[in-house]
């Protein structure tokens, strides 16, 4: 359809009203509409061989409005940091009925992430007191004023920036209290924790990453606690706000997890205003490589950063008590557990890792997607031998009946829990990804758009050149 110079500044003059406000969104309600299973043996759209290829899914997921496009991040790898993995991000589409039903989901597009040339890899860092080529993307978002693109990852913790082809433009400040070290020799250990007393735990790096609507500030949240703030027994996960144009951070604050059990921990940070968030706070339970059955608790919770202290200078307690300032938690909004596919047996999938408004819906709601990190469907030996793990969904216990068998094969397999020998049978399947989309009523959501000024510049020359044509058209 041709628009007119007239429609063309009325639709400049909307953008402008959807600008960044100072109003705070908030989510009402969500209500399950239906989820997908997505094969665990899927391919991407690189090049290589089926094991180099293999889908991870959504460490992290992010709808970019601007675009209409959808974004799932992949991790380090299927080995666990011991294999070669060279990292990458997956934009895909999925269609969208008017009630947000899904389906005929697609891998459209994948990039991989580099540095001067040579790929950004998932192996551990080696040495272990340099990050070096090493990286471990679990938090992905698309600036709104450049369309480049944000990932927060675990080895650092870091927040790096990357053009649209997966290049590295820069790297944003690490505060020094959150480097994993030796508090005492101030030594960095970003392989593990050995040797560690202070900064955050292995594999408990940048787990969450939002941007504010005008693209003015970055958030990048730890999954959960640091070594000399209770480590595994600590409650409080730190939250970064960093100043995008800078790259510094300029504040932290402090979220107080429900319990510290059970490897919880968080998974996604979304923003739905100024200083408005969904929180994905989740334990270790559930169906997935490795990971004992129940009980599974997953949820999304929302936060308020207004009021909260910045703790950027401020040891926090272990255990939640004493501490006055974190951030506004409210009750639980969103049950993942609540709803599950037959495809797993009915069961709840481990590892929910993804979250995102996507678009908006007839009936005015929007469309809220969470996903899952389906591990590969992998798991390997200290040594870094690789085998694929095979479940039987129709069993009580999925995990506890699975098979193993190496890599891209279906002979020479054993039973997970005996290591005795097993026959595949097309009974067995690789662990899906999971997508689940709900309807959610959402007040005062703040949705990202371009830089305004584009629009006030293109919309006020349209209109001039309008007036001043007319009034030439009356004087001839």
């Amino acid at each position: 359809m041709t628009r007119t110079p007239i429609a063309l500044a009325l639709m400049a003059a909307n953008l402008l009203t959807l600008a960044p406000s100072a109003q705070a969104g908030s989510l009402n309600s969500a209500e399950f509409v239906n989820g997908l299973a997505l094969s665990g043996g899927a391919l991407d759209n690189s090049s290589g061989t089926a094991v180099e290829r293999r889908v991870g899914y959504f460490s992290d997921i992010y709808y970019d409005a601007i675009r209409n496009e959808w974004w799932g991040l992949s991790d380090r790898g299927p080995g666990g940091g011991l294999l070669s993995y060279e990292t990458r991000v997956q934009r895909f589409k999925v269609d969208v009925a008017a009630n947000g039903a899904i389906s005929h989901f697609s891998i459209t597009d994948t990039i991989k992430f580099s540095d001067g040339g040579q790929a950004l890899n998932g192996l551990a860092p080696s040495p272990s007191n340099a990050l070096g080529k090493a990286f471990d993307p679990e938090g992905f978002v698309v600036n709104p004023k450049t369309g480049t693109f944000l990932v927060s990852d675990e080895y650092g913790p870091s927040l790096l920036e990357f053009n649209r082809s997966g290049q590295l433009i820069r790297r944003f400040e690490t505060p020094a209290n959150l480097v994993p070290r030796n508090a005492a020799s101030g030594e960095a250990n970003f392989a593990g924790d050995t040797g560690n007393t202070a900064g955050k735990r292995t594999n408990r790096g940048f787990e969450g990453l939002a941007i504010s609507a005008d693209g003015k500030h970055a958030y990048a949240m730890l999954q959960s606690a640091m070594l000399d703030e209770g480590g595994g027994d600590g409650r409080y996960a730190r939250i970064v706000k960093y100043d995008v144009a800078t790259g510094q951070a300029v504040a932290q604050y402090a979220y107080l997890m429900d319990t510290a059990s059970q490897g919880r921990g968080i998974s996604s940070l979304v923003a739905l205003g100024d200083d408005r968030f969904l929180v994905l706070e989740r334990n270790n339970r559930g169906v997935g490589v490795g990971a004992n059955l129940a009980p599974a608790d997953k949820a999304v919770y929302e936060i308020s950063l207004v009021g909260a202290v910045d703790v950027t200078g401020i040891s926090l307690p272990a255990r939640g008590a004493g501490f006055v300032g974190a951030v506004t938690k409210s009750s639980k909004k969103l049950d993942l557990d609540a709803n599950t596919l037959g495809a797993l047996g009915n069961q709840s999938p481990e590892k929910w890792e993804g979250l995102a408004v996507g678009p908006r819906l007839a009936n005015g709601d929007y469309l809220l997607l969470a996903g899952t990190d389906n591990d590969y469907s992998v798991t390997q030996s200290g040594t870094g031998t690789q085998f694929d793990v095979w479940f039987n969904f129709a069993a009580a216990d999925p995990y506890a009946s699975s098979i193993q068998c190496p890599i891209g094969e279906t002979m020479g397999c054993f039973f997970t829990a005996t290591n005795a020998t097993a026959l595949w049978d097309d009974s067995y399947a690789l662990l899906p990804g999971v997508l689940h989309a709900y309807s959610a009523n959402l007040t005062d959501f703040v949705r990202a758009v371009p830089e305004p000024k584009t629009f006030v510049l293109t919309g006020v020359a349209v209109i001039g050149a309008l007036v001043a044509r007319r009034r030439l058209m009356r004087m001839g």
